[in-house]
């Protein structure tokens, strides 16, 4: 198998399927990494590596059975020494490497594992066929000790001292110890004290949460123990390379982590480890493999790295030429091609639309610059005959003062007027600023007393959980409801049609906005309920509440609790207020482009999608070829 040619003959599969963004941890671990094609990649070199498709053999290798034999033989040695205990003997093992297996497994989708009877290695536990010269072996075969942590470590915990490696410590899809968040204990010298203490080459297994994660102890790494989610894994002096912990992180080890799932959900038990099986190839292959592994590791870092810098120059691109429209002069209008400077900026980005927007992230800020520049009146023009908003703000505050006359509302602070400082970049010609209170009917939000009303059915009970981050748009598939008062909390946040909810802890500035027939329904404490006065009822307002400058002020305070946002921040909040009959303009366009925005990003995830399944029959080809 010439891996090398599958790479770079197929290089635009393998950074073409993109996935989630970095995480910063460490090499060739499953959150690593950006790119799928790149993780599959790394997958397929260990798993040809475990079925020996990875380096050519090499007849004149002693076989693995003699290396087995030296093994057995220096495990009985320890053991009549007293220095690790014996453990039960085990039964003739059906095949040893050479001839057909005759398990289903021979992909890295294979179904799991099937297990055998104690201490053997039925054919049903062969997942593919090994080499010549290979044997099939389980892990207590290779083990000096298979043990975990104790619950009782709390007592020892301090500020310094021996590393405590807890399950944060351990890596996904890699071995390297996340050292970032280390912990400390002063054990006692025996018991627990002895029994985990850690030696260079210990590798180490989170056993319950997501099993399966690794971390390999290091030379020099100084006194260091483990709690009782993790299980230690000594291996026999023989067996202190390298090979095994690439076995222990590869795809068929996956599996067979996956499988078990005994007793306690997402707990792996050490019997379980024990039972393990895992292909054992002549000792010189071993180091040819791992060499081998090493080399093209080195290859995926390599393309990683720079399909991870073509990225953060893409993004860094996008965002500058984004940039360029929302600080173009004022009276530019780069949308609807209305003055010079805003025409060029749009004009740039406009002749290379097709290579700027081609990931869902520059899809999102493209959308971001859309709802900036309506708020700045920058993507639609201005109409000489609309009405200015002043006479808007006019009937606003005399619909305000009729409503607190007739006592259907309260009168609202006075709050103080709008400084220069306040003023994010200046208005349109007929605009004006505003404060959230000068078009607010009701500013409010839940109380803590909602428990005892909740539900099986009844009124709906909207949490943050139903609000959305850069949208408006209600997410109703976990649906709470509740029975509450007809009076107090029941009457005083009871949701009316376009009423905007606003999350206020937390992820501050996530909404929602009640559609028309959407029935009874309340909120909870976290969650902030602003109702518009009448005339303010249209869409220009959720939308203004969703774009960057609304959010500049949603994370801006954090006054008091951090992550908490009070209803006074709020009231203070300032928008600008275009004429009415632009408001209804702005979110014509708003949508307009919105349709086009997510029609674009359904085709990148589509064309994402396929690269991803192309990579799947490419790892799929390589593995049963």
């Amino acid at each position: 198998m010439n891996i090398q040619k599958l790479l770079t003959d197929h290089i635009d599969i393998w950074t073409a399927a993109e996935t989630e963004k970095k995480s910063g941890r460490g090499r060739s671990s499953g959150n690593a990494g950006n790119v799928y094609g790149i993780k599959k990649l790394r997958e397929l070199i260990l798993e040809l590596a475990v079925r020996g498709k990875l380096v050519p053999q090499d007849a004149n290798d002693e076989p693995a059975s003699e290396l087995l034999k030296r093994i057995q033989a220096e495990k009985a040695r320890l053991v009549a020494e007293g220095k690790i205990k014996s453990k039960s003997p085990l039964t003739p093992l059906l095949q040893r490497g050479g001839s057909k297996a005759t398990a289903a497994n021979s992909n890295l989708t294979s179904p799991p594992l099937v297990k055998g009877g104690p201490g053997g290695i039925s054919e049903n536990e062969m997942p593919f066929e090994l080499p010549p010269r290979w044997a099939w072996i389980k892990v207590s075969e290779i083990a000096e000790l298979i043990t975990s942590g104790s619950r009782d470590w709390a007592q020892y915990l301090s500020d310094e001292g021996a590393k405590f490696i807890t399950m944060g410590n351990l890596s996904r899809g890699s071995y390297e110890l996340r050292l970032e968040n280390m912990r400390y204990v002063n054990p006692l010298k025996t018991g627990e004290g002895a029994r985990t203490k850690l030696e260079a080459d210990d590798l180490l297994i989170s056993i319950t949460g997501d099993v399966g994660n690794l971390g390999r102890v290091p030379e020099d790494f100084g006194d260091a123990y483990i709690n009782q989610h993790i299980c230690l894994l000594r291996f026999l002096p023989l067996c202190r390379n390298r090979y095994f912990p690439e076995v222990m992180r590869s795809p068929m080890a996956t599996l067979q982590f996956n499988e078990p799932q005994r007793g306690i959900k997402n707990s792996f038990r050490l019997g379980d480890l024990n039972e393990m099986v895992i292909p054992l190839p002549p000792i010189n292959q071993q180091h040819r493999i791992v060499a081998k592994v090493d080399e093209l590791m080195a290859l995926c870092d390599q393309l990683e790295t720079q399909h991870s810098n073509a990225a953060d120059a893409h993004e860094k691109l996008v965002n500058h030429l984004l940039g360029t429209l929302t600080q173009s002069p004022t009276t530019a209008s780069p949308l609807c091609k209305r003055g010079a400077g805003g025409d060029l900026d749009w004009q740039r980005i406009a002749e290379h639309f097709d290579t700027l927007f081609t990931t869902e992230a520059s899809i999102d800020a493209l959308k971001q610059t859309l709802l900036q520049l309506a708020v700045m009146g920058k993507l639609v023009p201005q109409d000489p005959n609309d009405e200015p908003a002043s006479e808007l703000l006019k009937c606003i505050q005399t619909e305000k003062a009729k409503l607190v006359a007739e006592g259907k509302i309260k009168k609202s602070k006075q709050l103080p007027p709008i400084t220069d400082p306040e003023m994010p970049f200046d208005l349109q010609e007929g605009w004006e600023w505003i404060r959230v209170s000068d078009i607010a009917e009701l500013t409010t939000s839940g109380s803590r007393d909602w428990a005892q009303y909740l539900s099986d059915e009844g009124a709906k009970f909207i949490t943050m959980g139903n609000l959305s981050r850069g949208s408006y748009k209600l997410r109703l598939e976990n649906m709470r409801y509740v029975n509450p008062p007809k009076t107090g909390e029941g009457s005083r946040t009871k949701l009316e049609a376009n009423d905007l909810l606003i999350s206020i802890t937390g992820d501050v500035g996530n909404l929602g906005r009640i559609p028309e027939n959407f029935g009874e329904a309340y909120i909870n404490q976290h969650t902030c309920l602003l109702r518009f006065l009448p005339q303010c009822r249209n869409r220009y307002f959720p939308e203004a509440m969703r774009s960057p400058m609304a959010s500049l002020q949603f994370n801006a305070p954090q006054r008091g609790i951090k992550n908490s946002f009070r209803l006074g921040d709020l009231d203070e909040m300032v928008f600008p207020l275009p004429p009415l009959a632009e408001q209804h303009r702005i979110v014509a366009k708003v949508d307009e482009f919105m349709a086009l925005c997510n029609q674009l990003k359904s085709r990148i995830i589509e064309a994402k999608q396929l690269q991803q399944k192309l990579a799947d029959v490419l790892v799929e080809q390589a593995v049963t070829q």
